[in-house]
Protein backbone atom coordinates (compact mmCIF):
# COMPACT_ATOMS: atom_id res chain seq x y z
CA UNK A 1 0.00 0.00 0.00
CA UNK A 2 1.01 3.46 -1.36
CA UNK A 3 2.31 5.87 1.91
CA UNK A 4 -1.22 8.38 2.50
CA UNK A 5 -0.45 11.65 2.06
CA UNK A 6 -1.89 15.16 3.32
CA UNK A 7 -1.63 18.70 2.25
CA UNK A 8 -1.33 22.15 3.71
CA UNK A 9 -1.46 24.97 2.07
CA UNK A 10 0.58 27.49 4.20
CA UNK A 11 0.81 31.28 3.70
CA UNK A 12 3.21 31.76 6.71
CA UNK A 13 0.23 32.66 9.00
CA UNK A 14 -0.73 31.01 12.65
CA UNK A 15 -3.87 30.05 11.60
CA UNK A 16 -1.85 27.99 8.61
CA UNK A 17 0.57 26.35 11.86
CA UNK A 18 -2.81 25.42 13.07
CA UNK A 19 -3.72 23.97 10.66
CA UNK A 20 -0.32 21.83 9.81
CA UNK A 21 -0.33 20.87 13.77
CA UNK A 22 -4.01 19.16 13.36
CA UNK A 23 -2.23 17.36 9.80
CA UNK A 24 0.73 16.13 12.20
CA UNK A 25 -1.72 14.97 14.57
CA UNK A 26 -3.57 12.42 11.91
CA UNK A 27 -0.42 11.74 10.13
CA UNK A 28 1.08 9.92 13.15
CA UNK A 29 -2.05 8.16 13.59
CA UNK A 30 -2.33 7.20 9.93
CA UNK A 31 1.15 6.97 8.62
CA UNK A 32 1.17 9.81 6.32
CA UNK A 33 3.30 11.88 4.97
CA UNK A 34 2.73 15.91 4.27
CA UNK A 35 3.38 18.31 1.88
CA UNK A 36 3.32 22.11 2.99
CA UNK A 37 2.65 23.99 -0.07
CA UNK A 38 3.08 27.49 -0.89
CA UNK A 39 1.98 29.07 -4.00
CA UNK A 40 3.26 32.35 -5.39
CA UNK A 41 1.67 34.61 -8.07
CA UNK A 42 5.51 35.11 -9.73
CA UNK A 43 8.39 33.05 -10.22
CA UNK A 44 10.56 35.53 -8.73
CA UNK A 45 8.72 35.13 -5.06
CA UNK A 46 9.99 31.23 -4.90
CA UNK A 47 13.56 31.58 -3.94
CA UNK A 48 12.01 33.83 -0.44
CA UNK A 49 9.01 30.91 -0.19
CA UNK A 50 11.44 28.23 -0.02
CA UNK A 51 13.08 30.08 2.62
CA UNK A 52 10.37 30.76 4.48
CA UNK A 53 9.09 27.51 4.20
CA UNK A 54 12.06 25.91 5.18
CA UNK A 55 11.90 27.71 8.61
CA UNK A 56 8.40 26.11 9.09
CA UNK A 57 9.44 22.66 8.68
CA UNK A 58 12.31 23.04 10.95
CA UNK A 59 10.03 24.41 13.66
CA UNK A 60 8.11 21.30 13.56
CA UNK A 61 11.05 19.26 13.03
CA UNK A 62 11.11 15.93 15.83
CA UNK A 63 7.12 16.24 16.07
CA UNK A 64 6.88 12.73 14.34
CA UNK A 65 6.05 13.39 11.08
CA UNK A 66 7.09 13.60 7.53
CA UNK A 67 6.84 17.14 5.87
CA UNK A 68 7.77 17.94 2.24
CA UNK A 69 8.30 22.02 1.50
CA UNK A 70 6.89 22.40 -1.87
CA UNK A 71 6.15 25.84 -3.67
CA UNK A 72 4.00 26.02 -7.11
CA UNK A 73 3.48 28.85 -9.39
CA UNK A 74 -0.13 29.82 -9.88
CA UNK A 75 -3.23 31.18 -7.46
CA UNK A 76 -4.45 29.22 -4.63
CA UNK A 77 -8.13 28.83 -6.06
CA UNK A 78 -6.76 26.09 -8.16
CA UNK A 79 -3.59 25.35 -7.92
CA UNK A 80 -4.12 23.59 -3.93
CA UNK A 81 -6.38 21.04 -5.81
CA UNK A 82 -4.57 20.78 -8.84
CA UNK A 83 -1.70 19.61 -6.29
CA UNK A 84 -3.88 17.39 -4.24
CA UNK A 85 -5.19 15.24 -6.90
CA UNK A 86 -1.55 14.92 -8.87
CA UNK A 87 -0.40 13.84 -5.37
CA UNK A 88 -3.13 11.78 -4.85
CA UNK A 89 -3.72 13.62 -1.26
CA UNK A 90 -6.58 11.83 0.95
CA UNK A 91 -6.92 14.80 2.83
CA UNK A 92 -5.89 18.79 2.92
CA UNK A 93 -5.69 20.85 6.27
CA UNK A 94 -6.24 24.31 5.39
CA UNK A 95 -5.90 27.53 8.00
CA UNK A 96 -9.14 30.20 7.53
CA UNK A 97 -9.07 33.88 8.78
CA UNK A 98 -10.01 37.37 8.22
CA UNK A 99 -8.60 39.42 5.26
CA UNK A 100 -5.02 39.46 7.34
CA UNK A 101 -3.01 37.00 6.09
CA UNK A 102 -1.04 37.12 3.29
CA UNK A 103 -2.92 35.05 0.60
CA UNK A 104 -6.37 36.41 2.15
CA UNK A 105 -7.97 32.80 2.69
CA UNK A 106 -11.39 34.14 4.43
CA UNK A 107 -14.46 31.79 4.95
CA UNK A 108 -15.77 32.37 1.45
CA UNK A 109 -12.42 32.02 -0.65
CA UNK A 110 -11.61 28.90 1.59
CA UNK A 111 -14.91 27.57 0.05
CA UNK A 112 -14.01 28.49 -3.25
CA UNK A 113 -10.30 26.23 -2.54
CA UNK A 114 -12.61 23.20 -1.22
CA UNK A 115 -14.76 23.49 -4.27
CA UNK A 116 -12.37 23.27 -6.90
CA UNK A 117 -11.17 20.05 -5.18
CA UNK A 118 -11.96 15.98 -5.06
CA UNK A 119 -10.82 15.71 -1.93
CA UNK A 120 -11.97 16.59 1.76
CA UNK A 121 -10.48 19.23 3.29
CA UNK A 122 -10.94 19.67 6.99
CA UNK A 123 -10.68 23.85 7.45
CA UNK A 124 -9.09 25.38 10.92
CA UNK A 125 -9.61 28.34 12.61
CA UNK A 126 -7.21 28.74 15.67
CA UNK A 127 -8.57 25.80 17.67
CA UNK A 128 -5.19 23.50 18.44
CA UNK A 129 -5.89 19.41 18.13
CA UNK A 130 -5.59 17.76 20.95
CA UNK A 131 -2.98 15.17 21.55
CA UNK A 132 -6.00 12.39 20.86
CA UNK A 133 -7.02 13.99 18.19
CA UNK A 134 -10.58 14.03 17.30
CA UNK A 135 -12.60 12.70 19.76
CA UNK A 136 -15.93 14.02 19.39
CA UNK A 137 -17.27 14.37 15.91
CA UNK A 138 -20.50 16.26 14.99
CA UNK A 139 -22.34 15.06 11.77
CA UNK A 140 -25.47 17.16 10.68
CA UNK A 141 -27.94 14.98 8.61
CA UNK A 142 -30.18 16.99 6.44
CA UNK A 143 -32.75 16.07 3.68
CA UNK A 144 -29.71 16.37 0.78
CA UNK A 145 -29.62 12.51 -0.66
CA UNK A 146 -25.31 13.49 -0.89
CA UNK A 147 -25.54 14.09 2.84
CA UNK A 148 -24.82 9.89 2.96
CA UNK A 149 -21.71 10.14 1.88
CA UNK A 150 -19.57 11.76 4.41
CA UNK A 151 -20.35 9.32 6.72
CA UNK A 152 -17.60 6.94 4.80
CA UNK A 153 -14.94 9.38 5.94
CA UNK A 154 -16.51 10.29 8.83
CA UNK A 155 -16.39 6.22 9.84
CA UNK A 156 -12.94 5.99 8.53
CA UNK A 157 -11.59 8.99 11.16
CA UNK A 158 -13.62 7.53 13.71
CA UNK A 159 -11.94 3.76 13.61
CA UNK A 160 -8.22 5.96 13.76
CA UNK A 161 -9.50 7.69 16.38
CA UNK A 162 -11.72 5.87 18.58
CA UNK A 163 -14.02 8.74 18.38
CA UNK A 164 -17.73 9.25 19.31
CA UNK A 165 -19.80 10.52 16.59
CA UNK A 166 -23.11 12.66 17.42
CA UNK A 167 -25.68 12.98 14.79
CA UNK A 168 -27.44 15.88 14.39
CA UNK A 169 -30.76 15.98 12.13
CA UNK A 170 -33.80 18.64 11.60
CA UNK A 171 -37.15 17.97 13.66
CA UNK A 172 -39.40 18.34 10.08
CA UNK A 173 -42.91 19.30 10.57
CA UNK A 174 -43.94 17.81 7.84
CA UNK A 175 -44.51 14.05 7.53
CA UNK A 176 -42.83 13.22 4.41
CA UNK A 177 -40.06 14.97 5.39
CA UNK A 178 -39.69 13.74 9.32
CA UNK A 179 -39.93 10.21 7.63
CA UNK A 180 -36.77 10.76 5.31
CA UNK A 181 -34.81 12.05 8.09
CA UNK A 182 -35.66 9.15 9.91
CA UNK A 183 -34.63 6.85 7.20
CA UNK A 184 -31.19 9.25 7.29
CA UNK A 185 -30.72 7.98 10.95
CA UNK A 186 -31.80 4.59 10.87
CA UNK A 187 -29.26 4.52 7.69
CA UNK A 188 -26.48 5.72 9.83
CA UNK A 189 -27.58 4.01 13.69
CA UNK A 190 -26.71 1.20 11.11
CA UNK A 191 -23.86 2.03 9.36
CA UNK A 192 -22.02 2.95 12.60
CA UNK A 193 -23.27 0.37 14.30
CA UNK A 194 -21.88 -2.24 11.65
CA UNK A 195 -18.06 -0.36 12.56
CA UNK A 196 -18.32 -0.51 16.05
CA UNK A 197 -18.47 3.15 16.17
CA UNK A 198 -20.35 5.01 19.63
CA UNK A 199 -22.98 7.54 18.04
CA UNK A 200 -25.84 9.81 19.91
CA UNK A 201 -28.58 11.29 17.64
CA UNK A 202 -29.90 14.66 18.46
CA UNK A 203 -33.18 16.04 17.41
CA UNK A 204 -32.90 19.77 16.46
CA UNK A 205 -35.00 22.57 15.74
CA UNK A 206 -35.19 22.75 11.94
CA UNK A 207 -35.57 26.88 11.78
CA UNK A 208 -31.79 27.82 12.61
CA UNK A 209 -30.49 24.39 12.03
CA UNK A 210 -27.00 25.66 11.48
CA UNK A 211 -26.61 27.29 14.64
CA UNK A 212 -28.01 24.44 16.84
CA UNK A 213 -25.40 22.34 14.84
CA UNK A 214 -22.73 24.42 16.52
CA UNK A 215 -24.40 24.69 19.82
CA UNK A 216 -24.20 21.18 19.78
CA UNK A 217 -20.59 20.89 18.75
CA UNK A 218 -20.21 23.06 21.89
CA UNK A 219 -21.83 20.91 24.47
CA UNK A 220 -20.32 17.76 23.00
CA UNK A 221 -16.75 19.23 23.28
CA UNK A 222 -16.75 17.86 19.61
CA UNK A 223 -13.14 18.73 17.86
CA UNK A 224 -14.68 18.52 14.40
CA UNK A 225 -18.00 19.29 12.82
CA UNK A 226 -18.86 16.92 9.67
CA UNK A 227 -20.55 18.74 6.71
CA UNK A 228 -21.15 18.08 2.87
CA UNK A 229 -20.23 21.49 0.41
CA UNK A 230 -23.20 21.78 -1.31
CA UNK A 231 -21.91 24.81 -3.63
CA UNK A 232 -20.45 21.83 -6.06
CA UNK A 233 -22.35 23.26 -8.74
CA UNK A 234 -22.12 26.85 -8.47
CA UNK A 235 -18.32 27.92 -7.06
CA UNK A 236 -18.49 30.77 -9.62
CA UNK A 237 -21.28 31.88 -7.88
CA UNK A 238 -21.25 34.30 -4.84
CA UNK A 239 -21.51 32.96 -1.51
CA UNK A 240 -22.97 34.96 0.80
CA UNK A 241 -23.37 34.10 5.04
CA UNK A 242 -24.86 30.72 3.71
CA UNK A 243 -24.41 27.19 6.14
CA UNK A 244 -20.90 25.94 4.59
CA UNK A 245 -19.46 29.62 5.48
CA UNK A 246 -21.11 29.41 8.51
CA UNK A 247 -20.16 26.36 9.81
CA UNK A 248 -16.18 26.95 8.77
CA UNK A 249 -16.04 30.44 10.44
CA UNK A 250 -18.00 29.71 13.29
CA UNK A 251 -17.43 31.35 16.27
CA UNK A 252 -16.57 28.48 18.78
CA UNK A 253 -13.38 28.16 16.11
CA UNK A 254 -14.00 23.94 15.81
CA UNK A 255 -12.61 22.42 12.99
CA UNK A 256 -15.19 21.75 9.99
CA UNK A 257 -14.24 18.98 7.42
CA UNK A 258 -16.13 19.82 4.34
CA UNK A 259 -16.77 17.22 1.58
CA UNK A 260 -17.80 18.13 -1.83
CA UNK A 261 -20.66 15.50 -2.88
CA UNK A 262 -19.66 12.44 -5.82
CA UNK A 263 -21.38 12.11 -8.35
CA UNK A 264 -20.61 8.64 -8.29
CA UNK A 265 -22.30 5.94 -6.33
CA UNK A 266 -22.09 6.39 -2.68
CA UNK A 267 -19.18 5.15 -0.54
CA UNK A 268 -16.85 4.51 -3.52
CA UNK A 269 -14.31 6.66 -2.02
CA UNK A 270 -13.04 5.82 0.92
CA UNK A 271 -11.05 7.79 3.11
CA UNK A 272 -7.91 5.92 4.13
CA UNK A 273 -8.49 2.96 2.44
Amino acid sequence: MSEKTFIVPHDFSPVADSALNHAITTAKFVGAQIFVLHVVSKEKQIKEAESKLAEVIKAHDGEGATLVPKVRVGNIFEDIGDFAAEHHAELIFMGTHGASGWQHIAGSHALKVVTHSSVPFIIVQEKEVGENGYDDIVVPLDLNKETKQKLVIVASMAKYFNSRVHVITPDETDEFLKHTVMVNVKFAKKFFAERNIEMTVTIAPSSGFDKEVVKLAINKDADLIAIMNQNKSNYLGAFGSNYEQYMITNDAKIPTLVVNPLETAYGTSVLFS
